[in-house]
């Protein structure tokens, strides 16, 4: 959802500004509806830190791909962002006490990659209005594979809190 509004209000990734402007909202909107899904558990920190992670990593990986549109570039670039958005998310799951909250930006970038892989199966019709993020597709992947890694960190520290 964020990533087409972004889409809508900024258009393509092909600058810095763009990047800059793309990654905002779409870093803000991604990081308010998982903040929403996991709020119980984590502080409202997780927006501010999806959305500055979203805006490092786009800022850093569009330009380093020089913009380009092809899987191996949206791979790089999504491994960039996912680098950023994964180790500040991190630093919030650390702040809240979350055990291995490491492995969180350790998986975060590989998993950036692939769902921008799987979206660019997807989405190759209009691959070339350079979103801020992958589609449907590849959320539906990221959302598999770093729900069940949360879910995995926060039953490790949920144990290990009632562990004598």
């Amino acid at each position: 959802m964020g990533g087409y509004i972004a889409n809508l209000i900024v258009g393509a990734v092909d600058s810095v500004s763009a990047a800059l402007a793309g990654g905002l909202i779409a870093g803000t909107v991604a990081g308010a509806a998982q903040w929403l899904a996991l709020r119980r558990l984590i502080s409202w920190v997780w927006i501010a830190a999806t959305s500055i992670g979203m805006i490092i990593g786009l800022v850093l990986g569009a330009p380093l791909v020089d913009y380009g549109i092809g899987r191996v570039d949206l791979m790089l670039m999504g491994a960039v962002t996912g680098l950023f958005v994964g180790g500040l998310q991190a630093l919030v799951l650390t702040r809240e006490g979350i055990s291995g909250a490491a492995w969180w930006a350790v998986l975060s970038p590989p998993a950036w990659a692939l769902a921008w892989l799987v979206s660019s199966y997807v989405i190759s019709a209009n691959i070339d209005e350079r979103f801020t993020n992958f589609g449907a597709s590849g959320c539906l992947v990221f959302a598999l594979l770093t729900g069940l890694l949360l879910e995995g960190l926060f039953r490790r520290t949920e144990t290990q809190a009632h562990t004598p």
